[in-house]
């Protein structure tokens, strides 16, 4: 698909909606095993996802992305809130109640090694999800494998190697084929190609929205790399200390960012003409503890634009234009709520 028709990609109905997710961490004292705090890892993090759209979820390390996307797997229970998958609510379900929507959402890992089993032949690996999901027979299933296989560009003949046979790009396609064998319709991709050299960087996302166009996929895409998000993304969630801080499309986001750390995150952002300018923005400080984040909004220790008012109201995600929202007080004179417009509770 063309960056033009990717741009204009229409929103279909909501499979993926998350309403007010929280995940909070108990410290454990080491005398008796008490609680002396919270780590506050998710905090009231909102956001839907279309049928065939890809939402980019991106910020800092720590800021509480990879846990937000296994929660919503429900790798990991959430504190509170509600995680509603097609119009039913999933947050709540045990782990067999959870077993049939396992084949509809499944996941790649950033480390495509750890995340294959050492003593499995390729081939068994991505039968694997086939046979727990479905009665079929052998050949069927050995079908579907080697079609596998072609789809993410391995040989037929590699079905019969171990992980530690591949090189580090193609035991992430064969991440993608396991994902794909149960035909899921949303693969949450948790930093699928940072461990990846660029060039095979390149490839795989290149195959991730291929295979997107041609199965009708959607992709929670988690990633601290803006140049892969813009390429790869309809949409961008920007996450700070446990918080989404900005949401909108990515053309809006990439020229017309409405939050002071989304503007310092794109500052760093290198550019490929030498000849070009941009300048720098510095944030001072280090990011607070998530264990005890700051009154008021948690950006305004390192914000350039801080005011009183920062210091002691949390904003909230609102809509400052058109499709684009953002927590910043400096936005609050033209904002309305978010609620009524991404279909989440206000």
């Amino acid at each position: 698909m063309s960056a033009a028709l990717r741009e204009k990609a229409g929103r279909g109905e909501a499979l993926l909606e998350v309403a007010h997710l929280v995940k909070h961490y108990p410290v454990r004292k080491s005398a008796f095993w008490r609680s002396s705090g919270q780590v506050h890892a998710v905090d009231d993090v909102s956001f839907s996802i279309a049928d065939g759209e890809t939402l980019g979820l991106v910020g800092e390390s720590g800021c509480g992305k990879s846990t937000a996307s296994k929660t919503i797997l429900k790798l990991i229970e959430p504190t509170a809130g509600t995680i509603t998958w097609r119009g039913q609510r999933i947050d709540q379900l045990s782990a067999r109640q959870m077993r049939p929507y396992r084949r509809e959402l499944q996941a790649v890992f950033q480390d495509p090694y750890a995340t294959l089993n050492p003593r499995m032949r390729a081939g068994d690996i991505v039968a694997e999800p086939i046979r727990n999901f479905e009665a079929a027979r052998a050949d069927d299933i050995g079908d579907r494998v080697a079609m596998l296989f072609d789809k993410v560009g391995l040989r037929r003949d590699q079905m019969v190697k171990y992980p530690y046979e591949f090189s580090g790009g193609q035991r992430q396609r064969l991440g993608i084929a396991r994902a794909l064998a149960p035909n899921p319709r949303l693969i949450v991709c948790d930093e699928p190609v940072s461990a990846l050299d660029v060039s095979v960087q390149a490839q795989v996302i290149n195959l991730l929205m291929d295979l997107q166009d041609e199965l009708g996929l959607s992709y929670l895409f988690v990633a601290h790399d803006l140049a892969v998000v813009e390429h790869i993304s309809h949409r961008v969630a920007v996450m700070y200390l446990g918080k989404i801080v900005e949401l909108t499309d990515k053309r809006s986001l990439f020229t017309s960012p409405q939050h002071p750390y989304t503007e310092a995150l794109l500052s760093a952002v290198p550019l490929p003409d030498p000849r070009v300018e941009r300048k720098r923005v510095i944030l001072l400080g280090d990011v607070p503890s998530p264990i005890n984040p700051p009154a008021g909004c948690r950006f305004h220790t390192r914000c350039p634009y801080v005011m009183e008012r920062c210091k002691i109201e949390e904003p909230v995600l609102r809509e400052v234009r058109s499709g684009h929202h953002a927590a910043c007080h400096l936005r609050d004179s033209i904002a309305t709520t978010v609620g009524s417009t991404i279909g989440v509770p206000a």
